[in-house]
């Protein structure tokens, strides 16, 4: 259907409302009303997601053999529909009035079957485009679309991964030296220990045979792990 069959008394041009979808962003396209008549036309644009779009001006008149412009905004959307297939519909009502009849004197009255004016009504679809059907291969040197970066991206080095029975015998070794060093640490404060009581008591105590004693149970312990 042509901008020109889209309605009797206003022309429609485009006939679908196309946006250009991304999301968290806010869009816009433009509706132009073309006149085909001698007369005034008052016309009304309605929705069935009126929270989701913003039309300016939803209503107002359009002069004999004249043109009007309608900008219809979408508000940004958090979420994609499914397979990008949008349900919302829109619906412009015409009505030929008065030549004295102002914009704001617009009303929902005018274009009803009892008014007595002479009624029209032309449905619109809403039309998600993606940015990537817009634009296809590279322009100054740009990259072309997202989805095109995606595919293309080199992939990933995947992470070095250790065998399993390695990272036991390295986890062991870990545990041996720590072992050791302690050994060894233990061996030199038991030295030192052995020297005091040595130069305060002239000989081993008892203290220090319990002591040695402890020393070796726990070096035993360690060495057994």
């Amino acid at each position: 259907m042509s901008a020109a069959e889209a309605g009797e008394l206003l022309g429609i041009d485009p006939i679908e409302l196309r946006f250009p979808f991304e999301l968290n962003k806010q869009i816009s396209c433009t509706l132009q009303l073309t006149n085909k008549t001698d007369k005034q036309v008052a016309f009304k644009v309605k929705t069935t997601s009126p929270k989701k779009y913003c039309v300016r001006p939803n209503n107002g008149i359009v002069a004999p053999r004249s043109t009007a412009d309608v900008v219809v905004t979408m508000q940004a959307q958090r979420d994609a529909p499914p397979d990008m297939q949008c349900k919302d519909k829109f619906l412009v009502q015409s009505a030929i009035v008065a030549k004295e009849i102002m914009p704001k004197e617009v009303t929902g009255d005018m274009f009803t079957k009892d008014s007595g004016n002479v009624v029209d009504e032309v449905k619109l679809k809403v039309v998600y485009i993606t940015p990537s059907t817009q634009s296809e291969g590279f322009e100054d040197g740009s990259p072309g679309s997202l989805s095109y970066q995606e595919e293309t991206k080199e992939p990933k080095e995947p992470d070095k991964i250790i065998p399993e029975p390695f990272a036991l015998i390295s986890k062991l070794m870990e545990e041996k030296n720590s072992a050791v060093e302690l050994n060894n640490k233990l061996r030199q404060e038991l030295d030192l220990l052995r020297r005091d009581i040595s130069r305060q008591h002239g000989g081993f105590s008892l203290v220090l045979v319990l002591v040695v004693a402890i020393m070796g149970i726990l070096l035993g312990l360690l060495m057994k792990r």
